[in-house]
């Protein structure tokens, strides 16, 4: 019944007397103190308010780390902070580290229109990352865009699972920043070795440089990715968690407000992230083409250093490409199946009944025949109305779940972009087809040269 608590954070859900009257009813259950000194509930107390200062300390923490790389642009002059250090690290920096490293004898070991367009299309994913967030947190704000408002009855009940999926963003984000970073680093590295400068200190501030730049436009475009990705997560949490709301002795019409809030959640989400997803796929989706495009028309050599960022780039951008189109799958997969998990509930529900029912048939007729000489008042008073009554109740709360099966099952949600839901077929189709793109230019990059 905790759940009826969070009617304030969907304001656009119409609320007829009924729900309204469920609702005041489960706050006054809510607001019964404990029977007892030994009861559980106020053992329960400290531990409560102990996981709700774990979230807030955890959601600190996200949005500390998305201030710190410009996301959080909440005023003027931290929008003007955040832009000019992406203009500058991400874009300036690394457009002078080409122009002033480049050799004019080593066109076998640099390619300076290679790198150039390496360096566009990292820093145009980055920037779509960070205009869409940050537009979306300066909107919303973190709580609100993360659905863990403080009037949402959600956190009082998932607190440790939106913990734990928000440690999970930093573990997911780290885990792939390393394994990208080596790669990088492995190439740099050799750079430096192949085309080694009169100084090696100029070589090693040339290699720190472009590592800096590098991994300053890999966390932003990642960190935006793995945001959705978290948005997502926490979803999947309240979708997976809706069979334990009909688990309860609740009225049809909460399971249909329930099941009415997720859609609208749902559909923010759509909402909010639609332009980003879109954008970055097609972005993502160039840059592999023109890749592609460079690699086959170039008549000199190609080998793992002077193309080894077309490598890195396109593991880069399938990582984030992945992480946004597997949530948005998962989101699609949860909510379509709640039409499954309803029928099955409606069946059980049903069976159950429909069990209990005959047992108290049998029940009154045994009674009705051994007490055939009571009197007629006597014998009225539980034999004919309770049968009747009981079968009117089973009729009219059959019809209640039936109409709320074939609600649920005619608005299954999910995420989509314009219409389009984005669910396993359509990924699929998508992934393998960046995937193709990815492993051809790996094959064009990585190779080992023996002229």
């Amino acid at each position: 019944m905790v759940l009826l608590l969070f009617d304030k954070s969907l304001p656009n859900i119409e609320k007829t007397p009924r729900s309204l009257h469920l609702h005041s009813h489960a706050r006054a259950i809510m607001a019964v103190p404990p029977s007892g000194p030994g009861s559980s509930s106020s053992l329960e107390a400290p531990l409560i308010d102990a996981d709700d200062a774990q979230l807030e300390l955890a959601l600190q923490k996200l949005e500390s780390f998305l201030g710190f790389f410009g996301f959080c642009q909440y005023s003027p002059l931290s929008s003007a902070v955040s832009w000019i250090v992406f203009f500058v690290v991400g874009l300036a920096a690394p457009v002078l580290l080409i122009v002033y490293s480049f050799c004019t004898d080593c066109y076998k070991y640099q390619i300076r229109r290679f790198e150039l367009e390496i360096l566009v299309s990292q820093a145009i994913v980055a920037a779509i990352s960070l205009l869409c967030v940050s537009h979306n947190l300066r909107k919303y704000g973190v709580r609100k865009l993360l659905f863990v408002d403080h009037y949402d009855g959600y956190a009082v009940l998932y607190r440790q699972l939106y913990i734990q999926k928000i440690y999970g963003f930093f573990r997911g984000l780290a885990l792939w920043l390393s394994v990208c970073f080596l790669l990088k680093t492995a190439r740099e590295i050799t750079c430096v070795v192949y085309l080694h400068h009169d100084s090696w200190w100029l070589s090693a501030a040339y290699l720190l440089v472009s590592l800096v730049t590098w991994s300053y436009s890999a966390v932003v475009f990642l960190s935006g990715t793995a945001l959705f990705n978290l948005v997502g997560n926490l979803q999947v949490v309240r979708i997976e968690n809706y069979s334990n709301i009909l688990e309860r002795d609740l009225d049809v019409s909460v399971y249909i407000e329930e099941h009415m809030r997720l859609l609208h959640y749902l559909s923010k989400i759509s909402h909010r992230f639609r332009a980003f997803l879109l954008l970055e796929f097609l972005v993502v989706t160039g840059s592999q083409i023109s890749a592609l495009l460079q690699t086959t028309e170039n008549q000199g050599i190609i080998n793992f250093i002077n193309t080894g960022d077309f490598a890195v780039l396109s593991i880069l951008q399938l990582v984030g490409i992945v992480l946004c189109l597997s949530a948005a799958a998962k989101i699609s997969h949860r909510a379509q199946a709640l039409g499954s998990v309803a029928c099955k509930w409606h069946a059980l529900v049903t069976c159950d009944s429909n069990d209990s029912s005959q047992s108290e048939i049998l029940i009154d007729n045994n009674l009705e025949a051994n007490g055939s000489s009571q009197t007629e008042l006597e014998s009225g008073d539980f034999v004919p109305f309770s049968v009747h009554n009981q079968f009117a109740s089973s009729t009219s709360s059959y019809h209640k779940r039936q109409s709320f099966v074939a609600y649920v099952q005619s608005n299954m949600g999910g995420f989509t972009v314009f219409g389009w839901i984005i669910d396993r077929m359509l990924i699929n189709t998508i992934f393998f087809i960046e995937l193709s793109l990815i492993f051809f230019v790996l094959g064009k990059t990585i190779t080992i040269t023996l002229r």
